[in-house]
Parts: C-alpha cells; sequence; structure tokens
C-alpha cells in the first residue's frame, strides 16, 4: 500500500476551478484576524480579505512555493460565516476551524479525504439515498451491455474507501466499469470476467482510457468460483486489496451467458446464493482486514410474490466475516428492459396489484 500526499486531499471533480493560495500569507492573515479584540473591526477585515482573494493580482494568489488549494466558493463561504456570527466567540471558532484546515490534513479512514478540509468534498456522496439520473458516459464509458451499473458508483466507493496507489477488485468485471474509474482515479485494480468475449472488449476499452498516471488496470478471463484470488493477484506484484467491488448478476433476471457456471445460470434462488457466498468467501480471503466491500443488487419479482434477493445477498455476504455498515437505495431509471415501455409497465402494476422497481440497494460492509 502506499501512504498519502499532501496532494491527494483535494477532491476530483469540484464545479469551480481552485485558487491556488500563498498558504504562508494566508496563514498569517488568518492569524491577525484572530487577534482582532471585536466583532465590527473583524467583519471590516474580513471584508477586505475577501476583496484581496478575488483580486487575482494580489500577492495571496501568487504560492511561491507554499500553496494550498482551495474551491473559492466554499472559502468565501467559510469567510461570510465568520462575518455573520453574532458574538465574537463564535466568530473566532469558526476562524479557527478555518486556520486549522491549512494545518497538516486530517484523514479519513481508508482514505485521502482530508477532514480538516471537509466541505471542499461536495462530490462524495453521504446520504442513503442516491438519484442519479444519468449514468456518465465521457472517455470510454458505454451504456451498451446489460447489467453493467453507473460508473458513478464504484467512483464513490474508490473515493471514500482507498487511497491513491491502493488495489481494488471486482469479481464480476463486465463491460470494466471498476477498472475505467480505478484507472482515472490512480488506482489499481484487477477484475475477473467470465466470458471471454467480454474480457477482449473490456481490454481495448482499457488501452483506450489514457491515465493520468501509471496503474495496473487489468482483466483476466476466468470462474470466480474457482479462482485463486491470491495467485491473480501476485502476477500483478499485489499481495491482497483494499476495495471489492461485487456486482453479480440479479439471479436470472439477466443471463448473461449459457455457461452454466454463470451466476445468472445458477438453477434456484438458493443455489445463487451460495455461489455468491463461495466468491465472497474467495475475495474476502484477499482484502485486508478493516477494509470495505460494496455489494450491488436488486431484488425479485416472481409468480406474483416480491422476493428479497438484495437482502439475502446481504446476509449472505455478512455471514462470510463482514459488518454492515450502510445500506444505500439508489434509484433505478432507463433500463433497456423497460426502456418505452413505462405505460406498459404502469398497466401491469395496476393489474398485478404491485409496485414497479425503480431502486436497488448498495450494502456496504467491512472485513472484520
Amino acid at each position: 500500500m502506499t501512504g498519502r500526499s499532501s496532494l491527494a486531499q483535494l477532491p476530483s471533480n469540484a464545479e469551480s476551478p481552485q485558487w491556488q493560495l500563498n498558504r504562508d500569507m494566508l496563514a498569517a492573515t488568518l492569524d491577525t484576524l484572530l487577534a482582532i479584540p471585536n466583532l465590527a473591526e473583524l467583519r471590516t477585515a474580513l471584508a477586505t480579505l475577501q476583496q484581496r482573494l478575488h483580486d487575482s493580482g494580489d500577492p495571496i494568489h501568487r504560492p511561491d512555493g507554499s500553496v494550498v488549494l482551495f474551491t473559492p466558493v466554499v472559502l468565501i463561504a467559510d469567510l461570510e460565516q465568520i462575518a455573520a456570527a453574532r458574538t465574537l466567540e463564535r466568530a473566532r471558532y469558526y476562524l479557527t476551524r478555518l486556520r486549522r484546515s491549512l494545518d497538516k490534513p486530517r484523514f479519513a479512514p481508508a482514505s485521502d479525504i482530508d477532514l480538516r478540509r471537509w466541505k471542499e468534498y461536495d462530490d462524495i456522496l453521504t446520504d442513503s439515498l442516491w438519484l442519479i439520473e444519468r449514468r456518465d458516459t465521457s472517455g470510454v464509458h458505454r451504456a451498451d451491455y446489460w447489467g453493467n451499473f453507473v460508473p458513478q458508483i464504484p467512483r464513490q466507493f474508490i473515493r471514500r474507501y482507498t487511497r491513491p496507489g491502493e488495489w481494488v477488485l471486482d469479481p464480476f468485471a463486465g463491460s470494466g466499469t471498476t477498472l475505467i474509474e480505478a484507472r482515472r482515479l490512480g488506482r489499481h485494480a484487477v477484475g475477473l470476467e467470465l466470458q471471454a468475449t467480454m474480457v477482449e472488449h473490456t481490454r481495448a476499452l482499457l488501452a483506450a482510457e489514457q491515465p493520468a498516471q501509471e496503474t495496473v488496470a487489468a482483466i483476466e478471463q476466468g470462474d470466480s468460483l474457482t479462482t485463486d484470488f491470491a495467485a491473480l493477484l501476485a502476477r500483478y506484484g499485489a499481495q491482497s486489496v483494499q476495495l471489492v467491488l461485487l456486482h453479480p448478476p440479479y439471479h436470472d433476471i439477466i443471463r448473461f451467458s449459457d455457461d452454466p457456471r454463470d451466476l445468472s445460470n445458477a438453477p434456484t434462488m438458493a443455489e445463487f446464493l451460495t455461489r455468491l457466498t463461495s466468491v465472497t468467501e474467495r475475495v474476502a480471503a484477499v482484502l485486508d482486514r478493516g477494509r470495505y466491500l460494496a455489494l450491488v443488487i436488486g431484488d425479485m419479482y416472481r409468480q406474483g410474490e416480491w422476493h428479497p434477493l438484495g437482502f439475502y445477498a446481504m446476509e449472505a455476504v455478512r455471514a462470510c466475516g463482514f459488518s454492515l455498515k450502510s445500506i444505500i437505495v439508489k434509484n433505478v431509471s432507463g433500463t433497456l428492459g423497460k426502456r418505452g415501455n413505462n405505460e406498459l409497465w404502469r398497466y401491469r402494476a395496476l393489474a398485478g396489484g404491485f409496485y414497479v422497481f425503480k431502486h436497488e440497494y448498495i450494502f456496504v460492509l467491512r472485513r472484520q
């Protein structure tokens, strides 16, 4: 595993360009503000600092080897919060918090998220309801493979639960969404896929995705039920991984191949869960203790009955030595199977007394 650098703390896709500020000058200015004896004078000094920040020619925008990056809207909002404080004590509290954000980073567990700069990470989701209306189609990402998940899902977990240079494993790699995102974010990733044609397709995509830095982004053909994952990782110089992303078939809702080893061809739900358990046990053996596994899966509706496949799968994974950290509900919209058939599915729901699937689950688990 690699250590965390001072630049690893920055958000990956802040909406506005970041200011490169002179850290020493900004720190000295904030120290001066902390020494101001009354609120009125402090507010005047804060207004002056804001004017300087909006002036690109001000020396505070010349780092001279002492650089700190800020998203403009975040820094200005912090200064406005200080100015709006009703008491000097409260203003100094906010000011001290801002001053500390310039000091040595305080990283969140298993990531390079700097908790002193937590407001900068507006790209990181922390709520349990995810409404993602449009999948990311940037670069080599494609939506032409049934059952692949939106790139935003692996991106969230790679950002949240790994550091640059660490390893991600995807035993149901499919069209390589996880591998592409890991490569973009400077993490190493290895995927396994049963279908040889998909392996070649994904290798072509990975070759076309130009990485920002040199990382391993590999996919191999194989059966996750029998693969020795330790040996697989060893071929790429890794002894373990720090994140596992599990996006298995939702039993036989989509049959991905004619191969009897394919989980989508499991003859019964019980057999599907048995196979999922076997895969989980294998990947758990190479996942560092205390690190995370994310399971993405949905439910099934058969013969007039809702089958909570997601929760069955969650329990199967949890029994493999994991504790449950979170349950996320994510919206499902525009699937290939239902695209253009909204009226038909609404009629079927009214006639059959059920509700149309519009969500799936993401279970976040931690290896004990």
